[in-house]
C-alpha cells in the first residue's frame, strides 16, 4: 500500500490538488482512497459530493472519507476515555475536571492515525491520499504517538504499563477495570507506533508540500520541510499552485507577475532536487470530478509515475567511528544558531524553534556522552563518545 500526504498553505487549493491526484490514480486503475483529516473539510466541496465518516465509493476505484472527530473517538477511544474518567473520579477529581482530563491530548489526530492503521493492516486500498490540515496541525498529527503516550505514562505510573498486578488489585477494590483498560491502551499505542513506522518508511510513504508563489508561503514551506525532515518523514515533491499566466499583464498585474517570477526562481533554487510541479491559476472555482480530471492532467502531464515515491532521502543515520558514534541529521533551511542539541539517556533531543524531536538511539547509547556537534548545511553531526 502507498500513502501520500498533502500539506501546506494551499487551503482549498491543497484539497483540490490532493483530490485531483487521487482521481488521476483511480482512473489509472489504482484502488484509491482520499482521506480528509483537515477540520475545514473542504474535500466534499472539491468533489461536489456529500461524504460520510466512513469510506464511500464515488467513482470507479475511487473512495472518499472525511474523518469525523466525534464518530472516530466513539469508535476508537470511547472505552479508554470511560476508563480514565472513572479512574480520575476514583482519585477524587471533581466530575467536570475529570471529564476534561479524560479527553486525551491528540484524540482528533489519533483517530486519523487509527483509520490509517486499519486500512494498512487490512490492505483495502492500493493508494491512500491524505488531505491533511495546514502544516502546524500536520506536525501535531505526525508527532502524535510520542506525545499522547508520554501524557498517559505520566497519568499512570510504571514502565510500559507493567502494572498488571496493581491493575487487578484496583479492579478488585473499586470495580474499575484498570488492568483491562491498560491492555487496551497498550494495543492502541502499538497501532499508533506501527502506522507511524509505515509513515516514516520512504519506500511506502511520502509527503507533498503545496504552496503558492508568495513570499510568506514560501517561507512557511521551507520551515515545513525542515520540521518534516526533523521528524523523519520523506518529502517527495513540491506542488506550486495558482501561478498567474503572462497574459495577466494586460489586466494590470505587471508588478505582481514580476514578483511571481522572482518567487518561482526562488522555489526552483530552494527545493532542488525535489520534483516541482506547477499549476496555472484556473481563473475559476474548481469543483466536481470533470474539472478535477483537468487539474490532474495539467499538473502531472504524461507522467505515469506520479503516484509513486518520486524522491527519497535519508534524513537520519547513525554510524560507528573510533571511540564512539556519529548521529547525522538533515536540517534544511536552518542556521547554526537556530537549534539546540541535548541527550538524555538513550534519547537525542534536537530543538528547532518551538518544535522538538526526540530521536530514540540504540540502548547501548545510554552510556555515550555528547562530545560536541558540527553543522554544515544541511547536515547536523553529533559526536557521541564512550
Amino acid at each position: 500500500m502507498r500513502i501520500m500526504l498533502f500539506t501546506g498553505k494551499g487551503g482549498v487549493g491543497k484539497t483540490t490538488l490532493a483530490a485531483a491526484t487521487a482521481l488521476q490514480a483511480a482512473q489509472s486503475g489504482i484502488r484509491t482512497l482520499i482521506l480528509s483529516t483537515d477540520p475545514a473539510h473542504s474535500l466534499s466541496d472539491a468533489l461536489d459530493q456529500e461524504l460520510t465518516p466512513e469510506p464511500q465509493e464515488i467513482a470507479p476505484n475511487l473512495f472518499a472519507q472525511e474523518v469525523d472527530v466525534y464518530y472516530s473517538m466513539k469508535k476508537h477511544w470511547e472505552n479508554v476515555r470511560q476508563l480514565m474518567l472513572a479512574t480520575f473520579r476514583f482519585q477524587g477529581v471533581e466530575n467536570v475536571v475529570a471529564e476534561e482530563l479524560s479527553a486525551l491530548p491528540g484524540m482528533e489526530e489519533a483517530s486519523a492515525f487509527l483509520w490509517l492503521e486499519e486500512y494498512h493492516r487490512e490492505g483495502l486500498y492500493d493508494l491512500i491520499v491524505i488531505d491533511s490540515a495546514p502544516t502546524g496541525e500536520t506536525l501535531s498529527l505526525l508527532s502524535l504517538p510520542q506525545v499522547t503516550q508520554s501524557w498517559v505514562m505520566k497519568a499512570f505510573p510504571g514502565q510500559r504499563f507493567a502494572m498488571k498486578g496493581f491493575g487487578a488489585m484496583v479492579r478488585g477494590m473499586t470495580g474499575i477495570p484498570l488492568d483491562y483498560g491498560l491492555d487496551e491502551l497498550e494495543r492502541l499505542f502499538d497501532k499508533l507506533e506501527r502506522i507511524q513506522k509505515v509513515m516514516q518508511d520512504p519506500e511506502i510513504s511520502s509527503i507533498r508540500v503545496v504552496l503558492n508563489p508568495e513570499r510568506m508561503v514560501i517561507r512557511e514551506a521551507k520551515r515545513a520541510l525542515t520540521y518534516l525532515q526533523l521528524y523523519g518523514y520523506n518529502v517527495d515533491a513540491v506542488l506550486v499552485n495558482r501561478i498567474l499566466p503572462e497574459t495577466a499583464r494586460a489586466g494590470g498585474f505587471e508588478q505582481y507577475l514580476d514578483q511571481q517570477a522572482d518567487y518561482l526562481e526562488e522555489i526552483e533554487q530552494s527545493f532542488q532536487p525535489l520534483p516541482i510541479f506547477k499549476l496555472a491559476h484556473q481563473g475559476r472555482e474548481v469543483f466536481g470530478q470533470e474539472l478535477l480530471q483537468e487539474i490532474g492532467q495539467s499538473l502531472y502531464g504524461d507522467r505515469k509515475d506520479f503516484m509513486e515515491v518520486l524522491y527519497q532521502d535519508k534524513p537520519f543515520e547513525l554510524r560507528e567511528i573510533t571511540g564512539g558514534y556519529v548521529a547525522r541529521l538533515k536540517l534544511p533551511f536552518v542556521q547554526d544558531q537556530d537549534f539546540t542539541v541535548n541527550k538524555y539517556g538513550d534519547e537525542l533531543v534536537v530543538s528547532i524553534g518551538n518544535q522538538r524531536r526526540t530521536i530514540a538511539l540504540p540502548r547501548f547509547a545510554n552510556y555515550l556522552q555528547v562530545e560536541g556537534y558540527t553543522f554544515e548545511a544541511p547536515w547536523l553531526e553529533v559526536q557521541l563518545k564512550r
